[in-house]
């Protein structure tokens, strides 16, 4: 379990030392913000960003799915944008005489749906099954989405003009939500000195397998903690409701004594049944056969 948990760690160390430093080639920020939306892509979250205009927030995601060599789609989201912009729809093919499936910008490794508070509940609403369930249905079709999927979502949270607060059950599927702030001096001085130069596009130090490969490990690792937690705490909870009873306290035919409930023999010899001091037949016929065995 530990050779298991330390390599689970050791890929992990891996992946966010590649990918943080070729995401910090392209943006120029604190290397938390980086560190918290590989948190969430490994936990299979998604990111809500917050942040006045000008911070980099496209720019830090786009460098996020171009180093993890995965797919990256933008969605600006703008009063008339439609549902059926973001998931696709089916349309009419005419050499082949029959409905076939455009893909929306849904359908990517990375979604990056910006300003996402500037469009109508309804077409935010086209992301909550996405986000949940990772798969799209259309016209009763259900489509998978690739792994690994991500939603990173900004908001600027200073302009209420002309925006929809984001509905409670949307903000459910956020993992987390970070707000940028303006960067510090250290890093103002790095973006003057990077100024007019054209860093490119940051190159792909990962792949979706890979990516893919890491949750499962880290999904597999979990679920053997949390099956162990279980299995360690289950004797405690045992003893803590029933270790105290005895079998004198239930019948033969497995019903407790007492009103209905289950009864058991308390510390001391006290019976007890539904928590008051058991009268009932069955307990005096026990006191009687203690005692005629004493």
């Amino acid at each position: 379990m530990t050779e298991q948990r330390g390599d689970v760690a050791g890929a992990v160390a891996v992946l966010r030392s590649a990918v943080l430093a070729e995401v910090k080639r392209i943006f120029v920020g604190s290397d938390s913000t980086v560190e918290l939306l590989l948190v969430a892509l490994l936990a299979e979250g998604h990111v809500l960003i917050e942040g006045v205009p000008g911070l980099a927030k496209t720019t830090l995601a786009k460098a996020l799915a171009d180093a993890l060599g995965v797919s990256f789609k933008r969605i600006q989201f703008t009063p008339d944008l439609l549902p059926a912009d973001i998931t696709g729809s089916y349309i009419f093919d005419v050499p082949s005489q029959s409905f076939v499936l455009r893909r929306g910008p849904i359908f990517a490794h990375v979604v990056l749906a910006d300003e996402v508070n500037r469009a109508s509940g309804k077409t935010q609403s086209a992301l909550l099954e996405a986000m949940q369930e990772r798969q799209v249905t259309l016209e009763g079709n259900v489509s998978e989405l690739d792994r690994p999927f991500m939603v990173i979502a900004t908001e600027n949270p200073i302009d209420m003009e002309g925006v929809y607060p984001l509905p409670e059950a949307e903000r459910d599927r956020f993992l987390l939500c970070v707000r940028l702030t303006y960067p510090a001096a250290l890093h103002e001085v790095d973006m003057l000195k990077r100024h007019q130069v054209d860093p490119g596009r940051a190159r792909a130090v990962a792949n979706g397998e890979a990516i893919t490969a890491a949750i499962g490990r880290r999904s597999g690792a979990r679920a053997r903690r949390r099956r162990n937690s279980t299995l360690r705490h289950a004797p405690r909870s045992g003893d803590a409701g029933g270790a105290r009873g005895s079998a004198r306290g239930v019948a033969a035919g497995g019903a407790g004594c007492g009103e209905g409930g289950q009864g058991a023999c308390g510390a001391g010899g006290t019976r007890v049944c539904n928590g008051r001091r058991c009268q009932g037949a069955h307990c005096s016929a026990l006191e009687s056969s203690d005692a005629a065995r004493g």
